[in-house]
């Protein structure tokens, strides 16, 4: 090999050491430490980083169902809550409004989501119905509301199911919010479902 072969050669090793360093500079304990670094840039962005790999726009939408849903179901448990009537009923009653108190934490958690998201929650009450998964009740026998909020609550976590599946690993804290609002909403269907078998 000659002289100008052996120069190339070393520029070659020396270029792909280069690269190394860089790489190992950059990708430090596994962290992309260039990506984090840009965290800090764009403040406006919130808690939105560039590393968000999920369509922001689609889950604000998504969750702006999902708050409806939440407000409708908050609205249709007060309901039954305040019209329930009888003494052998108090059981039910009272299932009534902490399933109520719960929709509206849901109702909460999922506006404040939408906010972290630089999105606007949607209560617009002219709009709720249409964009609610579940539907209001005004039922008069107790039979009738506990099956009625039976049916909500089965439509709340084939749609948070759902959701949770498109949402995949793309936007992780909104996936482990969904998860957990269903595993609430799964207890309170099998709440319902014990009341309905009485």
């Amino acid at each position: 090999m000659d002289q100008q072969g052996n120069q190339q050669k070393q520029d070659v090793d020396q270029q792909q050491q280069s690269t190394k360093q860089e790489e190992q500079r950059s990708m430090h304990h596994g962290f992309d430490v260039e990506a984090i670094r840009k965290a800090a840039a764009n403040l406006d962005d919130g808690a939105v980083t560039e590393g968000y790999a999920a369509d922001r726009e689609a889950i604000c939408k998504m969750l702006n169902d999902a708050l409806a849903t939440e407000l409708l179901c908050v609205l249709r448990y007060k309901r039954h809550y305040y019209t329930v009537k009888g003494r052998a009923n108090a059981g039910v009653k009272a299932e009534f409004l902490e399933h109520a108190q719960q929709e509206q934490e849901h109702a909460d958690s999922i506006a404040e989501r939408i906010v972290q998201l630089n999105g606007e929650p949607d209560f617009n009450p002219a709009t709720l119905t249409a964009r609610s998964h579940a539907e209001y009740d005004d039922s008069e026998d107790v039979n009738a509301m506990v099956r009625a909020n039976l049916i909500a609550e089965r439509v709340a976590i084939e749609s948070y199911r759902q959701m949770i599946e498109v949402i995949g690993h793309t936007d992780p804290t909104t996936r482990a919010l969904l998860v957990s609002i269903m595993a609430v909403e799964e207890e309170h269907a099998d709440d319902m479902a014990d009341l309905l078998t009485r």
